[in-house]
């Protein structure tokens, strides 16, 4: 395999005086122009050197750096953009959130299948890594969100047939560009190392640069070359091999953050960017050091880059070496630090949590959603462990202000809702934890990391919350470091979308040429002619037709695929089901056409009309229920049909039915405006800038072209059909709502002649119920909660009776057995009543001090055995006894049993034993 020692040797270095050296603690590579330094210069290697000596010439704010940095590259030709979103999925399939600025450009730019919207381009893109959430407040320089500096170049081969062509820039200039922005800064680039790495990703790799500076890595220079193939000449730090591609990407990120402490010199990166909110913080708390502690814990900030979960081994181990070489115990050092990372991580976490929800996540049990309240009770747990007295929708609005959110109302509505939910999940999960530890305790063992992890997942328990129950029990936890880092992983990986299924004749298909789609030229007409291109047998009898061109919409977006029929001179088949493969429509079929015959196609109009209302109904509906509930409303899902469709719209909190009936009234006044529904291709990125990333609510598409869909005034990325006037859907009906999951609510909807069909049978219903009542159907509600009020006032009169007859029969009433057994009386009795009298006079039996042994044999044989507090007989053992003799099973506590059998004919003989039965299990 070959190395890549090559690919870091550039003309740029020997022209400036840059030479290769070893670092002689860590053994990296690296380049500098001080041929005298010994190492790398990052941490653990060597120390901050900026903390209270500010290493650029100017103190800059966030806001300053920022502008610094895009205006630099803005200056070099590069195209500046406006960042992306937080929550990645809303433009790609494979990931949830961004974590680099190079995110908001793949998959389609990268490639080469899309034009990037500049080239080269500037982003300061917001990220957020959740990897790194066991790090922030403790190293002094990890945040969870952060921007992301990137400026970017995309190189293709001349005439390799992809989106952009030629070489914009490569290493060398890259190079040089950030030793300049350094030099613009007042910095002595001799001071710079620039430390050899690979960086590996997403299948693919590269050569890359870490830029150190006084300690801290301030940039990541990646130079995007190579692809995974297993055949390929180089073998990466992953262990597969890659080969060279024909596109080379620049791919860059600059820590604005850290770049801003730098300039200023705090002690940590938390000072320099969040200086009000860190403040408030202390003072809320009542954080106050004297001069003596200020200086431990400014000498301490020196070297907390010891302290990175990802590289230090054992957390408690770097901190008793940063005690060492401050001359105090670890635990004053653990007693000063704690408190101040907490903080530190409020802060950070808040600023998380607004751009999470600022961007519309809304937090649930899955995805983006699951990682937003992940964040959330974390932060809430840290605030009431440090003692802020403050809401937590003030914390995270503080930041949500900043940032420049205009949706702040709604972040604080939510936070506010997820603060009461974990509330009330922490009540229930208090009980499942003290269950699990007295359990451990049993086993002598530790409660396990897995236990932990579930025991957050399912509710919400934070793991120090678990240590401080189990100590009380006398159990141990061991929770790990990087605890949050593992829960994140265990939700963060994986596709947010669904992969494709196989398709079959899948390499023929790739063969063929595009089906051109009529379609979208005109949605109203359902004929049409073509030529078949090939037709391939299926394994049920029926065929897969492929042709030049089709009216036939496939399915896809949630709408099913259109129905019809394929016909010839002798020949018509029924059309069932159309897919698209690629860009080839797959039309199955009854009959074979025949390969290179003229067809007539027609579609079947009524399905396809109603299917259209449906659709558009969906664009509708969304956009009425985003004027009522809040524009944080996304898609989740959708499926259209021809008698109703649903929505699963992203929402934190039910629906109530006057929201239900205003969404509704909203949705027919778009319909009564006949409004045009109009179609426009325009370029994907200038319809991004012009819309934002709303437009893909229904999934994303692909190219270069977007087709938009215009109803009233929703814009969607849309590649369904659509009625041609908002008037032509008819009307719409709500006609359920639900929550599917947390965080979830389906709509489910009519719309047209299906809206009149649905409420026809919301009238047959009432109408039937006031038939049966014998009144007016608008007097249904009144006699119905008359009856179910007679209903439960009966049921507790029958339970009543049943307490009384029990008492009675406890009292002497009926044919029974008394036994002394344990210095106690035993009633053994057979009531052939249902199991709710059997419990009921068993416990009127044990009000009178006295053991109670009853049997049922009005559905198979039932036991219920009752034992007074105090009284050494086990009730659970003595029902199995009695039900092992009738052909089954029971059990419980002590005091009170249930089981049974189905053999009734030994019931009688089984109460027969029951004194025997009693005296063995009293005298075990």
């Amino acid at each position: 395999m070959s190395d890549l020692a090559d690919e870091y040797r550039l003309d740029y270095f020997e022209k400036e005086g840059f030479e290769r050296l070893t670092c002689g603690t860590c053994g990296d590579h690296f380049w500098t122009r001080d041929a005298s330094r010994e190492t790398c210069g990052e941490p653990p290697c060597a120390e901050y050197g900026f903390i209270d000596d500010p290493g650029f010439e100017e103190t800059l704010s966030l806001e300053e750096m920022r502008e610094t940095f895009l205006s630099f590259f803005e200056e070099r030709d590069h195209g500046r953009v406006d960042p992306y979103p937080v929550a990645a999925n809303r433009w790609r399939d494979d990931v949830l959130l961004t974590q680099a600025s190079i995110y908001d450009f793949q998959p389609h730019v990268t490639t080469g299948q899309s034009p990037p919207p500049s080239n080269p381009l500037v982003v300061s893109q917001p990220c957020i890594r959740m990897q790194d959430i066991d790090n922030v407040g403790k190293t002094g320089r990890h945040t969870m969100a952060f921007e992301m500096g990137g400026h970017h170049a995309f190189n293709a081969d001349e005439g390799a047939g992809y989106a952009y062509e030629g070489e914009v820039y490569w290493k060398e200039e890259t190079v040089q560009y950030c030793v300049e922005l350094f030099e613009e800064l007042g910095v002595d680039s001799s001071e710079l190392t620039l430390i050899e790495d690979v960086w590996v990703g997403g299948g693919n790799a590269g050569p890359c640069f870490e830029v150190i500076y006084q300690g801290l890595e301030l940039a990541t220079l990646v130079f995007m070359q190579f692809e995974q193939d297993p055949d390929g000449d180089y073998e990466m730090k992953d262990g597969n091999s890659y080969s060279e591609m024909d596109r080379r990407v620049v791919d860059t990120g600059y820590g604005i953050e850290r770049w801003t402490w730098m300039s200023q010199g705090t002690p940590t990166v938390y000072e320099a960017i969040y200086p009000e909110m860190i403040e408030f913080l202390r003072d809320n708390a009542g954080l106050d050091y004297t001069d003596e502690e200020d200086e431990i814990v400014f000498r301490a900030a020196k070297l907390a880059g010891h302290m990175d979960i990802d590289e230090a081994e054992d957390v408690e181990a770097a901190r008793d070496t940063m005690a060492e070489q401050l001359g105090v115990e670890t635990a004053r050092l653990v007693e000063l630090m704690e408190p101040l990372e907490d903080i530190y991580a409020i802060a950070d976490h808040s600023r998380t949590l607004a751009y999470m929800l600022g961007d519309g996540i809304v937090p649930s049990n899955v995805g983006t959603g699951y990682l937003a309240r992940m964040v959330l009770r974390r932060t809430k747990r840290l605030v009431d462990t440090v003692g802020v007295d403050a809401p937590l929708d003030e914390l995270v609005d503080m930041q949500a202000d900043r940032l420049g959110y205009d949706n702040r109302d709604t972040i604080r509505d939510i936070v506010r809702t997820e603060v009461e939910k974990y509330r009330e999940t922490l009540d229930r999960g208090g009980r499942k934890v003290r269950q699990l530890a007295d359990d451990y305790a049993e086993k002598d063992e530790p409660i396990p990391v897995q236990e932990l992890i579930e025991l957050y997942d399912s509710h919400g328990i934070q793991p120090d919350m678990v240590a401080e129950i189990a100590a009380e029990r006398g159990v141990d936890v061991d929770v790990p470091d990087n605890f949050y880092g593992l829960v994140a992983d265990r939700h963060g990986g994986g596709q947010a979308f669904e992969e494709d299924a196989t398709v079959p004749h899948e390499k023929r298909l790739d063969e063929l040429p595009e089906t051109d789609r009529l379609y979208y030229e005109d949605q109203q007409r359902m004929e049409f002619e073509a030529v078949v291109l090939e037709v391939f047998d299926r394994e049920d009898g029926d065929y897969d037709v492929v042709l030049d061109q089709t009216m036939f919409y496939p399915e896809g977006g949630g709408q099913p695929p259109d129905h019809g029929t394929i016909s010839t001179d002798d020949v018509t088949g029924e059309v069932t089901d159309v897919q698209v493969h690629g860009g080839v429509i797959v039309h199955t079929c009854d009959e074979d056409p025949g390969t290179g015959e003229f067809v007539r196609g027609q579609v079947d109009a009524t399905r396809r009309r109603r299917l259209m209302r449906h659709h558009t109904a969906t664009h509708v509906v969304i956009h009425s229920a985003r004027q009522v509930l809040g524009e944080h409303v996304r898609q989740a899902g959708a499926q259209k049909g021809t008698d109703s469709s649903r929505i699963d719209i992203r929402h934190y909190e039910s629906i109530s039915r006057e929201q239900v009936k205003e969404i509704e009234h909203r949705a027919n006044e778009i319909v009564m405006d006949n409004a045009a529904v109009t179609q426009e291709w325009p370029d994907r990125h200038e319809a991004e800038k012009a819309h934002g990333f709303d437009l893909y609510q229904g999934g994303i598409p692909t190219g270069e072209q977007i087709r938009l869909i215009h109803v009233a005034d929703d814009v969607q990325a849309c590649g369904g059909t659509h009625v041609g006037r908002t008037g032509d859907i008819g009307a719409i009906k709500l006609l359920n709502t639900e929550r599917i999951q947390d965080g979830v609510i389906r709509l489910t909807f009519a719309a047209g002649d299906a809206a009149i069909d649905a409420t026809h049978e919301i009238e047959d219903a009432l109408y039937e119920t006031a038939e049966l009542y014998d009144v007016a159907t608008e007097d249904v509600p009144d006699t119905a909660a008359r009856f179910f009020d007679e209903w439960k006032a009966r049921g507790k009169e029958i339970e009543d009776l049943k307490e009384q007859l029990a008492e009675a029969r406890a009292s002497g009433g009926g044919d029974s057995e008394e036994i002394e057994v344990a210095d106690t009386t035993a009633v053994v009795q057979r009531i052939d009543a249902d199991m709710d009298e059997l419990r009921a006079q068993a416990n009127a039996v044990v009000d009178q001090g006295s053991i109670a042994v009853l049997g049922s044999g009005a559905s198979g044989a039932q036991f219920v055995v009752a034992v007074p507090d105090g009284v050494a007989v086990n009730a659970g053992e003595v029902v199995g006894e009695l039900a092992g003799r009738v052909g089954g099973g029971g059990g419980g506590p002590s005091d009170f049993a249930q089981g049974g059998g189905p053999d009734a004919d030994k019931l009688d003989d089984a109460l027969a034993d029951a004194p025997e039965i009693l005296r063995q299990v009293a005298n075990a």
